[in-house]
């Protein structure tokens, strides 16, 4: 079952998000954050891949401020997606962030516990979500950042970090090289609950609607890992 959200927005005004339940109705809440492309039909899937293993998934429309529900399907629309991104207001962003998990805690579906997964620009945000996002002085059980291209400039909030988190990197990734991806894993080091996972693969790996970006070995081994712990961290 899927459909979209109201969310209220910090400020006023509102925003969409895209919704898809498990099998029961009921079940932990996890927040998908997009790519450059908006909530498109590879987010959508990730919010049912995710109902389809027990959760309620919610994809807030990120881009609203700037175009309400931005979607494009693939890296035909590069150039024009991170166009979008440079006009992007992070700051903006992590208070509808803040709005989009408590809507998310207040579904009757949700049975309480919140996760948070996103990819490249998603991935970024759900970093953003995991440092700084809290509702009522609680925030995320769990982060899985994926790729998060922004993720090694904003370690500043690392003290702020609460929640487990699994990171995924490609090792081939022309959009975040190497020693950002160190930069990362040194300020993490010795954290409990920590993990970078690394993959012979290029930026946005997962992301099977675009075929020039997707690696079908890598996503298949890190949606493992994602959902092993989500289960271990979330239900």
């Amino acid at each position: 079952m899927t459909r979209y959200e109201r969310v209220p927005a910090p400020g006023g005004g509102e925003f969409d998000a895209y919704l898809a339940l498990p099998e029961g109705g009921r079940g932990p809440g996890v927040l998908v954050f997009q790519e450059i492309f908006g909530i498109n039909d590879n987010i959508r899937g990730i919010c049912e891949r995710l109902a389809a293993e027990g959760y309620v998934a919610l994809a807030p429309d990120m881009f609203w401020r700037l175009e309400r529900r931005f979607e494009r399907k693939d890296e035909s629309a590069l150039t024009e997606c991170m166009g979008m991104v440079q006009r992007f207001d992070l700051a903006a962003a992590g208070g509808d962030i803040t709005a989009a998990l408590a809507h998310l805690r207040t579904l009757p579906e949700c049975t309480g516990r919140v996760g948070a997964l996103g990819f490249c620009l998603g991935g970024t945000l759900t970093w953003l979500c995991a440092t700084t996002a809290r509702v009522d002085g609680a925030g995320i059980d769990a982060a899985v950042p994926y790729y998060g291209s922004g993720i090694h400039e904003m370690l500043d909030r690392a003290a702020d970090l609460e929640c487990p988190v699994l990171f995924h990197y490609g090792d081939r990734d022309p959009y975040i090289p190497a020693e950002q991806i160190a930069k990362v894993e040194a300020e993490v080091a010795g954290r409990p609950h920590v993990q970078v996972r690394h993959y012979d693969a290029g930026h946005a790996f997962s992301n099977w609607d675009a075929p020039s970006l997707y690696d079908a070995t890598a996503a298949a081994e890190a949606w493992g890992h994602t959902t092993a712990f989500l289960a271990t961290h979330l239900k």
